[in-house]
């Protein structure tokens, strides 16, 4: 805890200390992050229902993740911290170095961004049957659009051993597995299948090739708890 009174709350002097929930997905990106990076760092849990009074003064927002740097800067929002973690730390591997495989790898993560997860939600959320329909029309085009990207990404690198990078973890993988993580939950409560048809077999074969890598099995959660916490987006 620090000295000053108007910096009252707690981390760690001179290292990182992480302010995460760590069953939520946006979350999860920083924490496999720093676990990708093999970078110390200091947790402090945050319960999004019973906030800590302290906790507007690490982030204004009140949401989570939030990171304190070292020189006592704080970043918010998980893509961002996702990214400075993979540049600050370098010999991890986790963004490539070249600029246009970096714009693709982002646009990967887009499709999540823009197509999948809004979906998934909209899915939980939607009150009719034929809303519901629609949303998880939503992800499954999403998937596939997903799908077209990995077969590309792999003739590209010439390795199609399963991740983003062939045979290596990447921001691809941390900023996007929660979420089909979390697709569990729309598969329980709402009745999504993800087909084996060819059209989705690369976004299979590339959840087959991360679920059995740590960086994703150390934050994972089982189905049955994702559809337990996420069953309060249920319309």
């Amino acid at each position: 805890m620090s000295s000053s009174s108007t910096t009252e709350y707690p981390y760690e002097e001179g290292s990182y200390t992480l302010y995460v929930t760590k069953h939520c997905p946006f979350a999860q990106r920083a924490l496999r992050a720093f676990y990708a990076a093999k970078v110390p760092y200091k947790l402090v849990e945050i319960d999004l229902d019973n906030k800590p009074t302290w906790y507007h003064l690490v982030n204004p927002q009140l949401k989570v993740p939030a990171l304190r740097l070292p020189s006592g800067e704080i970043l918010i929002e998980s893509l961002v911290i996702s990214e400075y973690v993979a540049d600050q730390f370098p010999e991890a591997h986790l963004l490539p170095t070249d600029a246009l495989e970096r714009a693709q790898l982002r646009l990967f993560v887009e499709i999540f961004s823009s197509k999948i997860v809004p979906n998934l939600y909209g899915a939980l959320r939607a009150a009719s049957a034929e809303e519901q329909e629609t949303k998880k029309e939503g992800i499954l085009a999403g998937i596939r659009d997903a799908s077209r990207q990995l077969e590309n990404q792999w003739k590209r690198v010439n390795n199609n051993e399963g991740l983003w990078l062939g045979d290596r973890v990447s921001l691809a993988e941390i900023n996007t597995v929660s979420f089909v993580n979390q697709l569990a939950a729309v598969e329980i409560h709402r009745g999504l299948v993800v087909p084996q048809s060819q059209e989705y077999a690369a976004f299979n074969k590339w959840v087959e090739a991360y679920s059995a890598r740590p960086e994703y099995t150390e934050y994972s959660l089982a189905d049955e708890v994702i559809a337990e916490k996420l069953r309060k987006f249920l319309a």
